[in-house]
């Protein structure tokens, strides 16, 4: 039988990843719909100006707001409708954003971690909206203080599995994130792992609070779905009028976190100009924002002047979704030695464009990539500075990474994706039908 689904994506792109997946989802979605899909999607957000809202509001979905309007938020879209267009309709947005979220905003972890802080307003208003199925493709206690049966994705326990980073353990971010996984897990209806390392990792650290096997379905990642899936030599040519890029470059697209690794990529190239006098030139894109962040990148790039290698590296910020293909394809090779799994994106996306990937010899993106790219010890300065220099002077080595790449990817596409979390879905539904079953004949 037809119901509503809702779903609350990351609409804002310095969100990386999970914006990345928000937007793999929304597209699977949309693809099912037009192929005779019943249900009806609404979608939930604050902020409806991004252009993957729009065209889905023009494609015949529902948008609501995360919460309920109020009569303030009704007077500032009245008065943003009235104002005409202009520079001003961005703190229009920014005030109906601060009115709409304010509500919204995350509450203080309590402390007792299984002690969940029921938000039924929330719960209320979705279910107004006829939602009988919620679908998060990230972690928020959202999920489960709403109290309405949900999806939700569960990217990575790094908390558990590497609290020596200070981005997953410092100022009360390990008990934010213990909280959320934890109640997220245990109360919801399915739970999306993106890999068999993932579902492992959930059922390790959750297992004892009663998350089932069955409860955790693997939905392996895809390439980000605004990604051109064949790119011409003009756009090659637009991207690199666009932005001042090195004849050949290596490629890094990550925010600033410390368990990125950026500092040992440059202590790499830094002992490559050294010891083998071969400067190679390297692109970082990715936020910089926030504390820990900023730090991260000022020391990254101080340690390049020290090193004698400032002007072989190229920080371009974030980049728009249109300009990341021609950055991808026009690249000698990825460089991602990151302490994070259990598997990533970028990697899908260089395989996407032919570009030949060098990463961290780590569970989970092991398994992940296998063949199909340099695996080295994230810790070792020699072993990255190595994998570097046969991927920057070996030919043959990178045609074969970048084909095996190509190979492995096609064993997985847009069409397997859609059809994997179609069934998820259906079982989603089939467990909340038996659960008002069984409630019906107890009551």
């Amino acid at each position: 039988m037809p119901i509503r689904i809702g779903i609350l994506p990351t609409t804002d792109a310095s969100f990386g990843g999970i914006y990345q997946y928000s937007q793999t989802i929304l597209h699977a979605l949309d693809q099912w719909r037009n192929h005779g899909g019943e249900d009806r999607l609404v979608l939930f957000a604050n902020e409806t100006t991004s252009p993957t809202i729009a065209a889905l509001a023009n494609a015949g979905w529902t948008i609501e707001p995360v919460q309920r309007p109020t009569s303030a938020s009704q007077v500032v879209n009245l008065l943003r409708r009235l104002s005409g267009e202009g520079p001003h309709r961005r703190a229009w947005r920014r005030l109906r954003s601060n009115i709409a979220g304010s509500s919204a905003q995350q509450q203080a972890v309590p402390l007792d971690l299984d002690e969940v802080q029921s938000r039924p307003a929330f719960g209320q208003w979705f279910t107004d909206c006829g939602v009988e199925l919620m679908i998060y493709p990230g972690p928020t206690s959202l999920s489960f203080e709403a109290g309405v049966p949900y999806i939700m994705a569960i990217h990575d326990l790094q908390h558990r599995l590497q609290p020596e980073f200070p981005e997953v353990s410092a100022d009360g971010e390990w008990e934010r994130r213990e909280y959320r996984y934890r109640n997220g897990t245990r109360h919801a209806t399915l739970l999306l792992a993106d890999s068999e390392v993932g579902k492992e990792d959930i059922l390790n650290f959750y297992g004892p609070y009663g998350v089932t096997a069955d409860q955790v379905k693997v939905l392996p990642f895809l390439p980000a779905s605004y990604l051109a899936s064949d790119i011409s030599q003009c756009e090659r040519q637009r991207v690199r009028r666009k932005y001042p890029l090195p004849e050949r470059y290596l490629f890094y697209p990550a925010q600033f976190w410390p368990h990125k690794n950026h500092a040992r990529i440059i202590r790499a190239l830094g002992s490559l100009k050294r010891e083998r006098g071969i400067a190679i030139p390297i692109v970082f894109l990715g936020s910089h924002s926030g504390e820990l962040r900023e730090g991260t990148f000022r020391d990254v790039m101080t340690l390049s002047s020290q090193l004698g290698i400032g002007a072989d590296v190229h920080y371009l910020g974030y980049l728009p979704d249109e300009d990341m293909s021609g950055m991808y394809a026009e690249a000698a090779g990825l460089v991602m030695p990151t302490f994070f799994g259990p598997t990533n994106i970028p990697i899908l996306e260089a395989w996407a464009f032919g570009c030949p990937v060098l990463t961290s010899d780590i569970r989970g993106v092991r398994e992940q990539v296998e063949e199909a790219g340099l695996l080295v010890d994230p810790r070792s300065v020699n072993a990255i500075a190595d994998g570097i220099y046969w991927l920057w002077t070996d030919g043959n080595l990178a045609r074969t990474l970048a084909d095996l790449g190509r190979r492995r990817l096609a064993a997985y596409g847009p069409d397997d994706y859609r059809r994997r979390l179609v069934d998820i879905i259906q079982e989603a539904k089939t467990r909340i039908s038996a659960r008002k079953a069984q409630a019906h004949a107890l009551s």
